[in-house]
């Protein structure tokens, strides 16, 4: 039963014209992306920054690619996390304890020096980060009955919560690293992701009863056989590392081929499934040319986070009346595009209702504009020192924010309308695994950036963006008629 359903005997209060449920939703992502982003803001720089600077002295290649494979880890881990949600927890208990995963990692990168406290760190966020992800999404999405016409916008204010926390953590984190240190910077990010869960602990009665629940529990006696699997994933783990199979240099590589292979191996389980009929089979069909398109363009948005900040880093003038920006800022500048947008766009698909494009169609316009993005810095290229004025540079990030909300709080609502009743949250995970697949291809594809080959590199990610929008293009009418009856 949705909370909809539930209203017509007790009313519930609105939160924006949406079910209030979705306030303590809001302010639990919120918190989480605080920590998140301004962990994020800070990550790279702390990798390749020397020694005397506070940072581990990590060659800047190397760091882009670690920094790719810890942002696939995230999305990555939303599977576990999804997986825990249908199998065990329900997805309203997984969120709460991912959210305490995700601040003991955050102590961890505050506390612990060195290597040991990246490693412990990254790990814990990554776990947790993947939980949160998986289920917070899937919770909003239960607030809204099937073809309900404010599911979009829901997920659009929604996703203004992700950028208002993604836009005051880096502020902070920044600004600490400058001026005290980088696990300071880490420690408020800890302090952040505390908040986060008490707000949410004295919302979270309120949430769907359905979400209180695993929809597909765990049969007895099979929760020690995948405990006794974990184990061994772990040990082969451990032994590829001791091996030198898997290094700080090539985890990127490793992970993309990874996550290919359990992209295939997903989408096989769910499409053989018994637990899903005819017509949700053509839904998941229709989903993969759009699983593929997402993980292109997360591969090019992730250069935000590392090509773009090592570009920031050096090439941009960041001088503001003799005061110099922090590194960090960039995503703060990034989420601050997103909360001038998002209204706007939310107003836009509430307008447009049934004109509106399809949510396929929204994915080919995201691919477009990002292409598009790539060939803006082209001017910029091949220049000695900080060559791009600061203002261009925000002007650039325009054109991500553009196209990335076509693409993420859609891909976000089409993924819960495309899920079969049987896989709602692991279908939510497998979207996650197209970002995870996307900042795996990212972090490969970032080691191969100099400053000898840029003006090719940018080129050459324009040029995936719109080849991929002109192949999507192709499939539309395909995905329409596979998802008649969900838009």
């Amino acid at each position: 039963m949705t909370t909809e359903n539930v209203s017509r005997s007790a009313p519930e209060k609105q939160f924006f014209g949406h079910p209030r449920s979705l306030a303590t939703l809001f302010g639990m992502e919120i918190w989480e992306r605080f920590s998140f982003y301004g962990m994020q803001a800070i990550l790279l720089i702390y990798l390749y920054y020397e020694v005397s600077r506070g940072g581990l002295g990590i060659s800047q290649p190397v760091a882009i690619g670690i920094v790719g494979a810890y942002g696939s880890g995230v999305y990555l881990a939303s599977i576990l996390g999804g997986w825990f949600a249908d199998r065990i927890f329900g997805a309203e208990r997984t969120l709460f304890y991912s959210g305490l995963v995700v601040m003991l990692g955050h102590i961890a990168l505050a506390v612990l020096p060195g290597v040991h406290g990246v490693t412990a760190g990254l790990i814990c966020v990554a776990l947790g980060s993947g939980g949160v992800k998986a289920t917070c999404s899937s919770l909003v999405g239960a607030l809204y009955e099937p073809g309900s016409d404010r599911r979009d916008a829901g997920f659009s204010i929604f996703y203004l919560g992700i950028n208002v926390g993604g836009f005051v953590g880096p502020l902070l984190t920044g600004l600490l690293q400058q001026n005290a240190g980088f696990h300071y910077g880490f420690g408020i990010a800890a302090i952040g992701m505390a908040l986060g869960l008490t707000q949410y602990a004295f919302g979270r009665k309120q949430l769907p009863a359905s979400q209180k629940t695993a929809p597909n529990p765990l049969e007895a006696g099979r929760l020690k056989y995948y405990g006794l699997a974990v184990i061994a994933l772990v040990g082969a783990l451990l032994g590829a590392v001791a091996l030198g199979w898997v290094r700080a240099d090539n985890l990127s590589d490793v992970l993309l081929v990874v996550i290919a292979i359990a992209a295939v191996a997903y989408f096989a389980i769910i499409l053989s499934s018994p637990r899903i009929n005819a017509e949700e089979r053509r839904r998941v069909l229709a989903f993969i040319p759009l699983f593929l398109t997402s993980g292109a363009y997360w591969a090019l948005y992730s250069q935000s986070y590392t090509v773009i900040t090592a570009f920031f880093d050096q090439r941009v003038d960041r001088s503001v009346f003799g005061w110099e920006v922090p590194v960090g800022w960039l995503v703060s500048a990034q989420a601050l595009t997103v909360i001038v947008l998002s209204g706007v766009f939310a107003w836009l698909w509430t307008t447009l209702g049934k004109r509106q494009p399809s949510s396929a169609s929204k994915f080919v316009i995201a691919m477009f504009v990002i292409g598009l993005t790539f060939l803006g810095y082209l001017p910029y290229l091949g220049a000695e020192g900080a060559a791009m004025p600061l203002f261009m540079l925000v002007l650039l990030l325009l054109g991500f924010t553009a196209s990335e909300l076509c693409l993420s709080p859609i891909g976000l609502s089409v993924t819960t309308r495309l899920a079969p009743a049987a896989f709602q949250t692991q279908m939510m995970a497998l979207f996650f695994m197209s970002l995870a697949l996307g900042f795996a291809a990212g972090g490969s594809l970032g080691a191969f950036y100099t400053e000898a080959n840029e003006v090719n590199y940018f080129i050459a990610m324009a040029g995936l963006g719109i080849v991929t929008a002109v192949l999507l293009m192709l499939c539309l009418p395909f995905i329409k008629r596979a998802s008649r009856g969900t838009e």
